[in-house]
């Protein structure tokens, strides 16, 4: 059944017309709109996506979930696999995934798992969906994993010209330059992706976190990334900030230690809040206002009840605080892969889920966009121009 189908279902009573399809363009009915990227050579195909998510966040907002091509709670590596997919018959419209085990200490013994997330990435992009990818970097100075937070200079040795860990760092970062300009789609065409460095920066866990990190480090350790991707000729980036405000948050905390307007693109927020939709919506509205203030696109990067239990998350938790928001999208993190049904680690819909029904009414509802409700996000979009 189509989403256009099932709408007409679900909200026939309530609607003249049936689906977001045949809707205008996003973008096309609004008074000219001039936005700017961090990378000025940023490919065509880069800016045309950062213009359809702005022009998107009028009309409602793309779901996401992470890795959710490459596995679910049941299967991994299936041809087509989605969980999603499996619940409502269509693939979201964000891709979640993330880049570290392409770029550390990691690589060699993760060839068979980063083959399978680069067909995941490609197939993604070949279906007109968003890219939108972490690092969860083990630590360059320590050897330890990304929550490695107990020496708080690896970042200013990252910074120290002529340092080990340095030179460690540069090594990683060629390697993800390596992916980025490599990174094509079956049209040949480079795959644009939204990339979410240092995220969380905000909390204490990682070892770029506040805690191991002073203002001028973080800022500096930033900086360093977006220069260095763009200096190793990668254009094909939309520079993501993701700050964690699991609790209710003030604008002066969203943008601690910023890194600056012009090294940011995308506005986002890991947000655990549970189902306290007061959190929510007050941290909805507080990005909103920046993003709007700011000419940034935003989305949820990060949401999700781990092991959850509500029936009717989907409609009173997500889509009843998205309603409205001038968000591009929300993402979900991931399903891990657990046959047996041991764990609990999992934060979106599967077939069997107790929320079964209420992620279908969220993807029939026409302000939340799917695979197949995508408009084209690789092609400009009229009004909008992207320096």
């Amino acid at each position: 059944m189509t989403k256009n189908l099932l709408l007409c279902i679900v909200l026939l009573p309530l609607l003249a017309g049936c689906g977001k399809k045949d809707d205008p363009t996003p973008g096309e009915d609004e008074t000219k709109v001039t936005l700017s990227l961090a990378d000025p050579a940023a490919t065509a195909e880069t800016k045309a996506l950062y213009a359809n998510l702005w022009a998107i966040r009028d009309k409602g907002w793309i779901f996401g979930h992470h890795d959710d091509l490459m596995y679910g709670r049941t299967w991994y590596g299936k041809e087509g696999g989605s969980d999603t997919k499996d619940v409502c018959g269509d693939y979201p419209g964000v891709y979640g995934l993330d880049f570290s085990t392409f770029m550390d200490d990691r690589l060699d013994s993760s060839t068979e798992e980063n083959a399978l997330r680069l067909k995941c990435m490609k197939q993604a992009y070949d279906r007109g969906m968003v890219i939108l990818a972490c690092m969860h970097l083990n630590n360059p100075l320590t050897g330890g994993d990304a929550w490695d937070n107990k020496n708080n200079t690896v970042v200013a040795q990252i910074l120290t010209e002529g340092s080990e860990t340095q030179a460690k760092f540069k090594l990683w970062l060629d390697r993800l330059a390596a992916l980025a300009k490599g990174l094509k789609g079956s049209d040949g065409k480079l795959i644009p992706v939204i990339i979410r460095p240092f995220h969380e920066h905000t909390q204490g866990w990682s070892w770029w976190g506040s805690t191991c990190t002073t203002e001028q480090q973080f800022v500096g350790l930033w900086r360093y990334f977006v220069d260095y991707m763009q200096s190793s000729g990668v254009h094909n980036f939309i520079y993501a900030i993701s700050p964690q405000m699991d609790r209710q948050q003030t604008e002066s905390d969203f943008l601690y230690r910023w890194p600056g307007d012009k090294y940011v693109d995308f506005m986002g927020m890991d947000c655990y809040q549970g189902i306290n939709n007061n959190v929510f919506v007050n941290n909805l509205k507080l990005l909103s206002k920046i993003s709007t203030e700011k000419k940034k696109p935003a989305g949820v990067t990060e949401t999700g009840v781990e092991g959850l239990r509500s029936a009717d998350y989907w409609v009173t938790n997500i889509a009843a605080p998205m309603a409205g928001r001038k968000m591009s999208l929300l993402c979900t993190w991931r399903n891990k892969y657990d046959p047996m049904g041991q764990g609990n680690h999992y934060f979106s819909v599967f077939p069997g889920h107790v929320s079964v029904e209420s992620f279908k009414t969220l993807y029939a509802r026409p302000d939340t966009y799917f695979c197949a409700d995508l408009p084209a996000m690789y092609q400009p979009v009229a009004n909008i121009t992207v320096q």
